[in-house]
């Protein structure tokens, strides 16, 4: 091998630069910030958050009613909401219109971020096709539609930004009954981790929100299927789910501090980050865990059908049937 064929070596700049990663955007102060799911829970708790924070909002949520009703509470306390629209995020074509709106009125975003999203859990002899194709059109298809249509103008300005994607401990861990809610939260996960490289190069930062439990109303909304809601046990477990949750205001604080110091995964409480780095160090004791808490899901699962039952026979009609 001759000389001239000796590969030649990275500068000291390249090699800085693949360990040195700027924070592109440091403060919100200014920003134009897109975020979605804006009307409840996290995104509301956000959307004010940043408002205080002196961004510039544009908005956009299902719940039309809602929606107002934040704005109006935004621009309340004297914070800018440049645009907002009601709409769905699973509808491509309506996404489309809404950053053709966004681009005319406002222009080129920040700051963008997918906070909107569903929940359903069950077994997988309990959900319906409907609930896995619900829960990929919203949690996984809704970001990546609004990635298509408002990331590409940020690359092409070439002045940076930033991208929050907000995922679940669902999509870190193998929590019992959440196939389906998993496969659109390990989606945006997978995701997010490649836009991570890819949009480095732009000056484009990427934020996986890994949120546990929340004390949002999607908790006492959320669809578990085969499961009686109003069944004693299951409620104890849902009031136990509210004594560990955060709360959104504090979630909302975490997501922020994401953005503005360049943080790839944000945790909102420690139980997830623990539970991730278990997961991840000590595989055998993680699987046996996860078989417990399976364990304990299924004798939920089978005292709500005794109870089900009981009442069945006590009005004498016949229980529903349920699958074990």
């Amino acid at each position: 091998m001759g000389l001239l064929s000796i590969p030649q070596l990275p500068s000291l700049r390249t090699i800085r630069e693949l360990f040195v990663v700027p924070t592109p955007v440091p403060s919100l102060r200014g920003r134009k910030v897109l975020i979605t799911g804006a009307a409840s829970g996290i995104g509301h708790a956000t959307a004010v958050a940043a408002a205080r924070a002196g961004a510039e909002l544009v908005l956009t949520d299902l719940q039309a009613d809602r929606l107002g009703a934040v704005v109006a509470e935004i621009l309340d306390e004297h914070g800018t909401v440049l645009y907002h629209q009601a709409g769905d995020v699973s509808d491509f074509e309506w996404v489309s219109a809404f950053a053709r709106g966004v681009e005319a009125e406002v222009g080129v975003m920040d700051v963008v971020m997918n906070v909107a999203g569903i929940s359903a859990w069950g077994t997988v002899e309990n959900l319906e096709h409907r609930h896995w194709k619900k829960l990929v059109d919203v949690n996984l298809m809704g970001p990546i539609h609004i990635i298509e249509n408002f990331v590409p103008q940020m690359v092409r300005r070439g002045e940076g930004g930033h991208l929050v994607n907000v995922s679940s401990a669902a999509g870190l861990l193998a929590l019992p009954w959440h196939a389906a809610y998993s496969a659109s939260k390990f989606g945006i996960r997978g995701v997010s981790e490649v836009l991570r490289y890819d949009l480095r190069r732009h000056n484009i930062g990427v934020s996986l929100v890994c949120p546990g439990g929340v004390a949002t109303p999607l908790v006492e909304t959320v669809d578990i299927v085969g499961l009686d809601r109003q069944n004693t046990a299951v409620q104890q477990q849902v009031a136990g789910f509210h004594k560990i949750a955060v709360t959104p205001e504090k979630a909302a604080q975490a997501i922020l501090r994401g953005v503005t110091g360049n943080k790839y995964m944000v945790y909102t409480s420690f139980d997830i980050r623990f539970g991730y780095w278990w997961a991840r160090k000590f595989a055998l004791p993680y699987e046996v865990v996860m078989r417990i808490a399976n364990n304990r899901f299924d004798q939920l699962s089978r005292i709500s059908g005794l109870s089900d039952a009981a009442l069945a026979e006590k009005s004498g009609t016949a229980a529903p049937h349920r699958a074990e």
